[in-house]
């Protein structure tokens, strides 16, 4: 056939990649981009879990890139964590090294909560008003709480800096959990009241280092260390863990959310 003529003749579509994987039982999205200087496949995981990013070399098969995910799908498992958990009546959430057992009753007026009866037992959140709010209401007592624990650990660390920050505010970001100004502020993700407290100590003492070594060189990783000799347990539980913590969901329009 003439050349011209195969020109003309429309050419067959390469069958699309999915626009989602299915992993622990969700689905989640996929992206996959071409890169003209990449010589290998390289994955990872969107800021809170929120997909799975492929960077591929140009001309990549199909077949390969499929192959890729399944050989890697317990990667993927693993880092994206659970499927999102709602908080309501009755849920239990990681809170402190522990669990919190959050009850609602429509009658009470202020949220409660009461510290663990015994060992091995939850903590216990009251909390009143519509069943509908009750996730909100449950993230503003986790909120307060979260504030309270920072402060001390701040206070903590800050005596034995000799310096203290200009002002502390919570968010809920997904792509680190702390962070600290050139003008001394701090900021802190409020999630953090759900970890263990050495990882919260941890957390504080890497944004409080900062406030003398705003790098990541060997100075502020040895002074982060004088401040918290067991740095290295908070550092891994958060790389582990952490993005479980943002698996749960506090109002019904968040996204699922994922570090220092």
């Amino acid at each position: 056939m003439p050349a011209f003529l195969k020109r003309l003749l429309p050419t067959a579509r390469k069958p699309a990649l999915p626009d989602e994987l299915l992993v622990n039982e969700r689905r989640v999205p996929l992206q996959v981009r071409e890169h003209p200087t990449a010589r290998r496949i390289v994955l990872r995981i969107a800021p809170g879990g929120g997909g799975v990013r492929l960077t591929v070399p140009r001309r990549t098969a199909r077949a390969t890139i499929l192959d890729f995910l399944e050989r890697h799908r317990g990667w993927m498992e693993e880092r994206l964590g659970p499927a999102p958990s709602h908080v309501a009546d009755g849920a239990f959430l990681p809170f402190r090294g522990g669990s919190l057992l959050v009850r609602h009753d429509p009658a009470r007026r202020l949220a409660r909560l009461d510290p663990p009866a015994g060992e091995g037992e939850p903590w216990r959140l009251h909390v009143g008003g519509e069943a509908a709010h009750t996730a909100r209401r449950v993230a503003d007592a986790l909120k307060r709480e979260a504030r309270r624990d920072l402060e001390a650990a701040v206070e903590r660390h800050a005596m034995a800096l000799g310096l203290r920050p200009r002002a502390l505010s919570l968010k809920d970001t997904t792509s680190r959990w702390g962070s600290c100004t050139a003008d001394r502020r701090l900021s802190f993700s409020w999630r953090i009241v759900m970890a263990p407290p050495f990882v919260l100590d941890y957390l504080v003492a890497h944004e409080m280092a900062h406030l003398r070594e705003m790098n990541h060189g060997p100075g502020f990783w040895a002074l982060c260390r004088e401040l918290c000799p067991g740095m290295d347990a908070g550092r891994d539980w958060l790389r582990r863990e952490g993005a479980s913590l943002h698996a749960w969901r506090f109002s019904p329009a968040e996204p699922c959310q994922n570090a220092a």
